[in-house]
């Protein structure tokens, strides 16, 4: 599993990526809306690397992408999808090395993903959701395409408090006329 951009390769987890994975999860300003807590240790990482290298994006569940920039061939992040058990939809996260936010690799690593669900793979619906405190997730979400569907209030325990959610969905339709026109939004 391969996906390729002008700036990035979406792949499959290697060993070797396991010190740039603890690295940047080990950012607490990364983990502050993420599900683990910081700091991510080289074992924990290495742990994890293995689980995601063992993964298959063909099946229901989590299937954990690697996100490696051309230039230097280094992890810099990693985008995660859910497959449901139906195999017409999926949730979609991501996570990116916070010395590379801001420069649309997110949103570079998002797109090649969800073209790779809608237009080979013939899902209908990808949703996604994020901590509403979350604003630059929101924003790249809206970015590539996502319409915000709702905010479910004070529905999330993380880490000692209760946080609202934003929910949002992209449709296969609404990505083919994206991409069809050439309107995908810009970075």
């Amino acid at each position: 599993m391969l996906l390729e951009t002008p700036r990035l390769v979406v792949r499959r987890f290697r060993p070797d990526d396991a010190p740039a994975l603890s690295a940047y999860r080990s950012d607490p300003a990364v983990a502050r809306y993420q599900g683990w807590t910081a700091p991510v240790t080289l074992d924990a990482a290495a742990s994890l690397v293995a689980e995601f290298a063992a993964g298959d994006p063909d099946r229901p569940g989590w299937f954990q992408y690697a996100v490696e920039e051309k230039a230097d061939g280094r992890l810099i992040g990693d985008v995660g999808v859910r497959l449901h058990e139906n195999l017409m939809q999926a949730d979609l996260g991501f996570t990116l090395d916070p010395r590379r936010q801001g420069s649309g690799y997110a949103s570079e690593a998002v797109r090649a993903v969800l073209g790779d669900l809608f237009d080979r793979r013939g899902l209908r619906r990808v949703s996604a959701e994020c901590d509403a405190r979350n604003t630059a997730s929101a924003r790249l979400l809206e970015r590539v395409g996502f319409a915000a569907e709702g905010r479910r209030p004070a529905f999330t325990w993380l880490k000692g408090e209760w946080t609202d959610d934003l929910l949002y969905g992209l449709l296969a339709d609404r990505w083919r006329q994206l991409t069809d026109t050439d309107a995908t939004p810009a970075r």
